[in-house]
This record gives structure tokens, sequence and C-alpha cells, in this order.
């Protein structure tokens, strides 16, 4: 079992920065493929990023791809999404995962074994 906290979402202006952490607990942290997801109102839940459990490899949704960075730190428990040069259009409510699975293509399954509680980023224009 995985329980897992966001933190650093709030509201910015268009072309600013936010970065997001999400804190896990257990021992087993440093096991789990993790990600980011994200649901604006009236939208589905959408795959925003995910990284390896050695971080050997990242992947991002097109839509955020050259403005984010996922990064974890093992050590900490920890995991994280540099958000830069954010849009209107990147506000939503996002959710940290844990225990994503990749396909033998090597590309990451938009679904996960654990959430988060979600935490709130609005981008104003």
């Amino acid at each position: 079992q995985v329980q897992l906290v966001e933190s650093g979402g709030g509201l910015v202006q268009a072309g600013g920065s936010l970065r997001l952490s999400c804190a896990a607990s257990g021992r087993t942290f440093s096991t789990y493929n993790m990600g980011w997801f994200r649901q604006a109102p009236g939208k589905d839940r959408e795959f925003v990023s995910a990284i390896t459990w050695s971080s050997r490899s990242t992947d991002y949704a097109d839509s955020v791809k050259g403005r984010f960075t996922i990064s974890r730190d093992n050590s900490k428990n920890t995991v994280y999404l540099q958000m830069n040069s954010l849009k209107p259009e990147d506000t939503a409510v996002y959710y940290c995962a844990a225990g994503i699975r990749y396909y033998s293509g090597g590309s990451p399954a938009h679904d996960a074994d654990y959430w988060g509680q979600g935490t709130q980023v609005t981008v104003s224009s």
C-alpha cells in the first residue's frame, strides 16, 4: 500500500512556473514507476508525465512536452513536477500516481495502482 500526498499547487499567471511535489509513504517507493495526471472541469482525467523507478525513462504528454519536467528523489520518497511556461489550459487538478505499468514498447499505461488526493493548479490569463 502506498499513500500519496501532493503539494505545491496554486494560482499563477500565464507564463509563470510551479513545482508540484508528491510525498509517498512506504519503504517500496523506489520500486514504483510514478506519474502525474490532471483533470480539468468537465473533462476526463489525462496523462501528463511518468518516470520509471530508476529515473531512467521519462514520458510526457505532447501538450506539456518541453515545458514540464518530472523527477524523483528516492531517498526522500518524493516525485516532482516542474511546470514552466504555464498556460491557462494547464488549469486542472493534478494527481500524483504510483504503480504505472509500461507496455512492452516502452510507453507508459495511462493508469496507476495508487492515487493522491490532488492539488489544484490555476493559471490566469
